[in-house]
């Protein structure tokens, strides 16, 4: 990929944030939809941009489906880097090839984990979040099992679509059942408290993560609990305003914001985008 040598200037119209944390676009499988990512990414900006793993799916165990909208989504963000955007990849386990020393990927800064400093002085601990599942669902022969079995459903889901016009930021029954399946296998309380307990041996104020497809901010023991969602089943992203408050946003394709406050804690605000 090449990037144009006189960059163009950022859109005003986009939404202008501090930070924003993405995970799980998983390009190249057959659940990715790239759509609803370049809406984002065209509709936001931000001065740091964390990938928090499992945006490239090497480890989707059949034929890579890649498309060129997953190809300007990889240029759009190589073109942010370049423009001085601060972009940071921390692979996940489906891309954890990339973990390996002396590893570069384009204009971006690679690390499996890092401390986020937000504009309010609280620090955050980010990783994907594999590093904190129960030993057999770190086996890579469960990975490759789970990744196969996906792209099985999410084929007949997409065929499922095509037939009765559906669009991708709709969900079906299908993606529920997946979604249903992954919370009940693996991604319980003692999964979150696990990675507030690496926070806290690392001294900070909380976690930010994905791995789950599970969005969630909230307070848990004390510590803040962020999971920015993915985009295959949830198209959320978290984000940090100029005052270091935390936000989830939601994609939706109309694109306008519909705040969704928590009773517990104001700045842990859920939007639509």
């Amino acid at each position: 990929m090449t990037v144009p040598s006189v960059p163009a200037k950022p859109s005003r119209h986009r939404t202008q944030y501090r930070t924003l944390f993405l995970s799980d676009f998983h390009l190249g499988s057959r659940g990715c939809r790239p759509g609803p990512i370049l809406d984002f990414l065209r509709a936001t900006d931000a001065e740091t941009i964390y990938l928090v793993g499992d945006i490239l799916d090497l480890w989707h165990g059949g034929k890579v489906q890649w498309t060129g909208a997953q190809t300007e989504i990889m240029h759009e963000l190589e073109l942010r880097a370049a423009r001085g955007t601060r972009v940071v990849y921390l692979p996940g386990n489906h891309d954890a090839s990339m973990r390996g020393p002396g590893m570069s990927f384009l204009n971006f800064e690679l690390a499996e984990r890092i401390v986020h400093h937000g504009a309010d002085g609280q620090r955050y601990l980010v990783i994907h979040g594999d590093q904190c599942d129960v030993r057999f669902l770190r086996w890579h022969a469960m990975t490759r099992f789970g990744s196969r079995m996906d792209a099985l459903f999410r084929g007949l889901d997409a065929w499922l679509r095509r037939r009765m016009g559906r669009s991708e930021t709709e969900h079906s029954v299908i993606e529920l059942a997946i979604a249903g399946v992954n919370r009940l296998l693996r991604r319980g309380e003692r999964y979150e408290r696990r990675l507030t307990t690496l926070a806290q041996r690392a001294d900070t104020h909380g976690i930010i993560c994905g791995h789950s497809h599970k969005p969630a901010l909230r307070d848990l023991g004390g510590l803040t609990y962020a999971n920015c969602g993915d985009w295959v089943d949830s198209l959320t992203a978290l984000c940090e305003d100029h005052s270091g408050a935390l936000q989830l946003l939601e994609w939706r394709a109309e694109r306008h914001a519909q705040p969704i406050l928590n009773a517990e804690k104001p700045a842990l605000a859920k939007v639509r985008v």
